[in-house]
């Protein structure tokens, strides 16, 4: 659906070349909420605007729909871009139309007819949830409503793909959640494949099915977002990670445990149905050993349940090293902590 080739992007100023993006190869399939995150200034946001050719890459190559942006002449790269809907942080909405103007805006530049008009936009009105807003100006909108009518604008010419540039970053919490939300929904019932640029793990956690996480240009890690939470290599992915899955022991604590010899400490990770097993019961049944939890967390990733445990385990070495060789045999993730 979109697929980026070994994309480099160099931009010039003041003299001075600034390497915006380095090598960076990503694929999005079809029908996926496809998540790019990474600090200010990692890229991200040149990135997407590749996709839309808003930005044109200094090498390597831009594919959508199998097809390369490049090979396109101006016509054709015009009919491209009517597939691909864009909504930005800031909205950019035209404060002198009404919230029926500004989502018409698309389908008055295609020269659509009137009764198209009034047909297609009545449609995103409800669907948005703004039926009752379309006389109104955006001054008179909340910022979560002023993102559904963005949305609604970029759904108008009934794109393939949704890019959102930091779509959420200017919106409380809760509304955050209702904007995720529609564009959950907008994903599954106009099936319609989402590019999504954050610096918020949350953001990824709650719609995302893949994630690239990016730094200083680069593709530092990526795949499907259970994968990358459940095993964050890159100390960049365990650091975002962290935001959402608090799963570290307290230096406190720590500097207590040094005191108590014996005692042996292991970060525990539940994926699905093992999490809702009771094995540090039966490992206490079966084992010589003192277990005491020191944290546990549990969080839903597409669906799919993802523990961590921080377990403190007392007793004969031999046997600690049994009853983690019997936690492994659970199906669960068991990584000893250096204390």
């Amino acid at each position: 659906m979109i697929e980026l080739r070994d994309i480099y992007k160099t931009f010039e100023r003041k003299g001075q070349s600034i390497e915006a993006l380095r090598g960076v190869s990503l694929h999005v399939s079809k029908g996926d909420i496809y998540g790019v995150i990474g600090y200010s200034g990692a890229g991200k946001s040149t990135l997407i605007r590749l996709v839309n050719y808003l930005e044109r890459p200094t090498g390597g190559e831009v594919l959508v729909e199998g097809e390369p942006l490049a090979a396109y002449n101006p016509a054709q790269l015009r009919a491209a871009k009517k597939k691909i809907g864009m909504i930005f942080q800031h909205f950019n909405l035209l404060e002198s139309k009404t919230v029926f103007d500004n989502i018409a805006i698309p389908l008055v530049l295609l020269k659509r007819s009137k009764k198209e008009i009034q047909d297609r936009v009545t449609e995103l009105l409800k669907f948005t949830g703004l039926e009752d807003k379309a006389k109104s100006y955006p001054k008179e909108l909340s910022g979560g409503q002023k993102q559904r009518v963005g949305i609604a604008r970029a759904l108008a010419t009934n794109p393939s793909i949704l890019l959102c540039d930091e779509a959420t970053s200017a919106l409380d919490p809760q509304t955050t959640k209702s904007i995720l939300e529609l564009l959950k929904k907008i994903n599954k019932e106009y099936n319609i494949t989402i590019m999504i640029i954050t610096h918020e793990m949350a953001v990824i956690q709650q719609i995302c099915n893949k994630v690239a996480v990016m730094e200083q240009g680069e593709i530092i890690e990526q795949g499907k977002v259970l994968d990358v939470f459940g095993n964050p290599h890159h100390p960049t992915t365990q650091s975002f990670v962290q935001t959402v899955i608090h799963n570290s022991v307290p230096q406190s604590v720590l500097n207590t445990l040094k005191a108590e010899p014996g005692r042996r400490l292991f970060r525990l990770k539940f994926v699905g149905g093992t999490a809702s097993e009771p094995i540090i019961n039966s490992l206490i049944r079966r084992f010589e050993v003192n277990a005491n939890i020191l944290f546990a967390n549990m969080t839903e990733i597409q669906q799919t349940t993802l523990g961590t445990m921080i377990l403190q385990l007392h007793g004969e070495h031999t046997v600690i090293d049994q009853a983690a060789a019997f936690i492994v045999s659970q199906g669960v993730d068991i990584q000893e902590v250096e204390v």
